[in-house]
């Protein structure tokens, strides 16, 4: 009864809908006829069939005739030979060797001090002088006697070459005159102890004790600085040891003063620190203009590698397989049209510096690189250049 009723069903649908015309999909739903629901469903996916493959079989008509192919559009970069110097950038500290503070040798009172803060003074010009608490006194009763002494010696040494007189009066004269020069030179150096100098040409940069002040040997005085002599002091990883070597191109940078120096590795260490495994290195740095200070913050890149002829690529090209391996894509066969075909290229690579990448292997000089669009190709397949 069922099915008598679902073909009268359909049949009307049928004649509701014409002769020559199937029934909508709205009519069949309305219907609530499940057989009729899935009979021309069935019927749709089999007009869905048919439809793809006569569109595939337009779109293989129109490859064949169609001469502006849709091809994927990239541009590319040349590899050249070019120079390319590899820096190890690191961070160290400004020091001079000529900075220290200048004690007192002797006591007593700074008697008077004969230098201002900032000034100038050249090695061994006189900064202060403490009272001897006389000294001075003492080294002129000396020289009277050592000259009286002198001049007894003279005429022992006179009697004595003429053998006139004893020996043993000879030689008390000379012992006397002898043991007055050695007290003499023994107490000019306890008096030059009180006269403070500069031990080498620089800044006076502070004046720790003024006139008048009381002070003891090893009190400070004065702090002295030369700024001519200015280096920086860095540690390098031990990796580094064999790179970076007395002689390598340096570029510091003084962020404070916003100013880059040119300069070179004055000294390589040859002692590793066991604490961090690093060895020293000393940079010169000029200062023309005594604008570098002791303890500023430089960054220094000290060139460890030099490759005359390098291939550098941007990172940002080089792709990796599931093994691990680097590869990129060139460009080969280009015609008139600018197509060619990307072929991929297996590539080692060497160092990075900034977004540059040396190629060791892999890549020519003058291979077309596929630089945009190097994400969207595959290995084989044709490709429009736009460069």
């Amino acid at each position: 009864m069922k099915k008598i009723f679902s073909i009268f069903t359909i049949s009307l649908l049928v004649v509701s809908c014409g002769d020559n015309k199937a029934p909508s999909v709205e009519a069949v739903i309305e219907s609530n006829n499940l057989n009729a629901i899935r009979s021309k469903r069935t019927e749709i996916v089999a007009q869905q069939q048919e439809i793809a493959n006569q569109i595939k079989e337009l779109d293989l008509a129109i490859s064949k005739l169609d001469t502006l192919k849709k091809l994927p559009l990239v541009t590319t970069i040349v590899a050249k030979d070019s120079l390319f110097n590899h820096y190890l950038e690191l961070q160290g500290n400004v020091d001079t060797k000529q900075n220290i503070v200048i004690v007192a040798e002797a006591p007593g009172i700074i008697n008077r001090v004969y230098v201002k803060e900032g000034q100038r003074v050249s090695k061994g010009q006189l900064l202060a002088s403490i009272d001897d608490g006389g000294l001075s006194q003492n080294l002129a009763q000396l020289e009277v006697q050592a000259e009286l002494a002198k001049t007894t010696y003279d005429r022992q040494k006179r009697l004595w070459d003429q053998k006139i007189g004893s020996e043993i009066q000879y030689l008390q004269a000379k012992t006397t005159y002898e043991a007055q020069q050695n007290a003499i030179g023994q107490l000019k150096k306890q008096i030059a102890k009180t006269q403070i100098t500069a031990p080498f040409s620089g800044v006076l940069d502070d004046v720790i004790s003024e006139q008048g002040s009381i002070v003891s040997p090893g009190a400070s005085v004065f702090r002295i600085v030369n700024l001519n002599n200015m280096y920086i002091q860095a540690d390098v990883p031990e990796s580094y040891i064999s790179n970076v070597t007395k002689g390598k191109a340096v570029e510091v940078f003084l962020p404070i003063l916003g100013k880059t120096i040119q300069s070179k590795v004055r000294q390589a260490g040859n002692y590793i620190h066991p604490s961090n495994r690093t060895f020293t290195v000393e940079i010169a740095v000029p200062n023309e203009k005594s604008l570098v200070k002791p303890n500023l913050t430089a960054k220094i890149k000290i060139n460890d590698y030099t490759n005359p002829k390098a291939i550098l690529i941007p990172q940002s090209i080089i792709s990796e397989n599931a093994e691990g391996v680097q590869y990129v894509y060139v460009t080969t066969g280009k015609d008139a049209n600018k197509e060619a075909t990307a072929k991929r290229a297996f590539v080692k690579t060497g160092k990075t510096q900034g977004d540059l990448i040396e190629i060791l292997e892999g890549i020519n000089n003058g291979d077309a690189i596929i630089l945009e669009g190097a994400r969207s190709v595959k290995d084989g397949q044709k490709v429009k250049i736009l460069n």
